[in-house]
């Protein structure tokens, strides 16, 4: 199944599952990144494996799956709205992107499958298995320390921060950002996303964001509203596009055709394995 990309097809067979998707470039680039400069892929390979077995051990996965975004210069739908998304953004060293075939292949030999995107973007292949596998009452912990994950927290959905080992839960959005997780995508429409070259609203920042969500549900009422701080209101005036189309790409899509059986990502550990 390695590479798949075509119609998902989730057949739920078991009860009590625990899907453990793997944001793969997340945790390969920060790996590799802790790597002494100049060492061989083998070095990075080595230490991604002992990264994957401690998440395997902590987790416990029934199935689990490592999702990768395509190497190809096309920045996607979001750059689409937003031309400047992403626009310079540090690219992958080489060396890393000529080793990626190799990770793959040491993931599968452990039990690991990798989807690959096919110009969409990794993060919204996860948060459509997420949610798909979300809507029935099963258990899913996505590993990254993405916080555009935060979105989708639900009593079956959590966020693990394996580099911080802490997870990006409801009070974690609480005291980072002061808004509930379904306002996250109007708060980064409002105060921007820099890591992402996501602008926001000019003169806007976080905390006027979240005030402003503490007091409305979210951007059209924000605007809408008649009866905001002058200083307020001035800022916003003319802005209420810009304000949308940054919501609009900080929001994962959830409908990416993915193309697997659910069974076919689950986990069996090496030592339970028959042999071929």
């Amino acid at each position: 199944m390695r590479g798949s990309c075509c119609a998902l097809l989730l057949v739920f067979i078991m009860s009590n599952l625990h899907v453990v998707i793997i944001d793969a470039m997340n945790l390969i680039r920060r790996v590799h990144a802790a790597q002494p400069e100049g060492d061989a892929i083998d070095t990075t390979v080595n230490a991604c494996i002992k990264t994957l077995n401690k998440i395997i051990n902590h987790s416990q996965p029934s199935h689990i799956i490592a999702v990768f975004d395509h190497m190809g210069s096309d920045r996607g739908w979001r750059a689409e709205i937003l031309p400047a998304y992403k626009q310079h953004r540090k690219p992958m060293p080489a060396v890393l992107e000529q080793g990626l075939d190799t990770i793959q292949d040491a993931f599968w030999q452990h039990g690991v499958d990798s989807l690959l995107s096919q110009g969409d973007e990794a993060d919204d292949m996860i948060a459509t298995l997420a949610l798909k596998v979300a809507e029935h009452q099963q258990h899913v912990t996505i590993v990254s320390t993405d916080k555009g994950y935060c979105q989708l927290l639900q009593p079956t959905v959590r966020i693990r921060d394996y580099f911080q080992q802490r997870w990006l839960d409801l009070a974690f959005v609480q005291a980072q950002f002061g808004v509930r997780p379904e306002q996250l995508c109007d708060f980064w429409g409002l105060a921007g996303i820099s890591s992402s070259e996501i602008s926001g609203v000019p003169g806007i920042g976080p905390k006027t964001a979240a005030s402003l969500l503490g007091d409305y549900a979210d951007i059209d009422a924000i605007f809408a509203a008649d009866d905001l701080a002058p200083k307020w209101q001035k800022k916003l005036t003319g802005h209420y596009e810009l304000a949308q189309q940054c919501k609009q790409v900080a929001q994962l899509k959830t409908d990416i055709p993915l193309g697997f059986n659910l069974q076919d990502i689950r986990f069996e550990p090496i030592s339970e394995r028959q042999p071929s």
